[in-house]
C-alpha cells in the first residue's frame, strides 16, 4: 500500500507541474489601448503553450491577428482573425510567434500592436487543455485555427472552466477510490 501511495504522490506532483497555465491581461489595468506602452508591458513576459492572452478594450476598438509582414506595416486588410466585442481571450495552443494589431491602422502605427513569442515544442497541447474563453469573449477566426496588471496563475483558481484543476481533481479522486477499495470500508 505504501508503494501505491508513493506512485500516486509522484503522479500528482507531475500533474501539478505540467498543468499550470497563465492568463495574461494585455496591458494590465490599462488594457488594449493606444495609451498603453505595450512594448514595456511585454518586456518581462514569457508566454508558453497553454497560456492565454486576454484583450480588454472599448467597444470602438478591435484586435486583429495578422502575419509578421502585416504586423510590420500595420496592414489590416488581410487578417488571420478579428475580434471586436471588448473582451477577447486568445488561447496560446502552439509554439511560435503571434502578431496582434489594432483594427485602426493609425492606432497600430502609433504602437497599438503586440508581438507574442510563445515558447514550447511543436507538439501543441490538446485544445481541451487550453484555457477556456471568458463569458462574452469574441472567438471569431478567419482561416487559421487559434493555437491571450496582472499575471494570474489559473491552475487552481475558481471561476471559469479550468481543465488543469479538473485534472488535479481526477488525480486526487482516483487514488482515494483505490485506497477506499483496498481498505474495504
Amino acid at each position: 500500500m505504501e508503494k501505491l501511495l508513493l506512485v500516486y504522490s509522484l503522479l500528482f506532483s507531475v500533474v501539478i507541474i505540467t498543468c499550470s497555465a497563465t492568463t495574461y491581461t494585455v496591458g494590465d489595468s490599462s488594457g488594449w489601448d493606444i495609451s498603453t506602452n505595450l512594448d514595456a508591458w511585454i518586456a518581462d513576459k514569457n508566454f508558453r503553450v497553454g497560456d492565454a492572452l486576454v484583450f480588454q478594450y472599448s467597444s470602438g476598438q478591435s484586435v486583429e491577428e495578422v502575419t509578421k509582414e502585416n504586423f510590420n506595416t500595420c496592414n489590416t486588410t488581410n487578417v488571420l482573425a478579428t475580434h471586436g466585442n471588448g473582451n477577447t481571450t486568445v488561447p496560446l495552443t502552439r509554439a511560435g510567434d503571434r502578431y496582434f494589431v489594432s483594427g485602426n491602422k493609425l492606432y497600430c502605427l502609433g504602437g497599438m500592436k503586440l508581438h507574442a513569442h510563445v515558447q514550447g515544442d511543436d507538439k501543441s497541447l490538446a485544445p481541451t487543455l487550453a484555457p477556456k474563453a471568458v463569458a462574452g469573449s469574441d472567438q471569431n477566426t478567419a482561416t487559421l485555427p487559434q493555437s491571450p496588471s496582472s499575471k494570474k496563475n489559473t491552475h487552481l483558481s475558481a471561476g471559469a472552466a479550468n481543465p488543469a484543476r479538473d485534472a488535479l481533481h481526477l488525480v486526487y479522486i482516483a487514488p482515494m477510490a483505490a485506497i477506499y477499495g483496498m481498505m474495504k470500508i
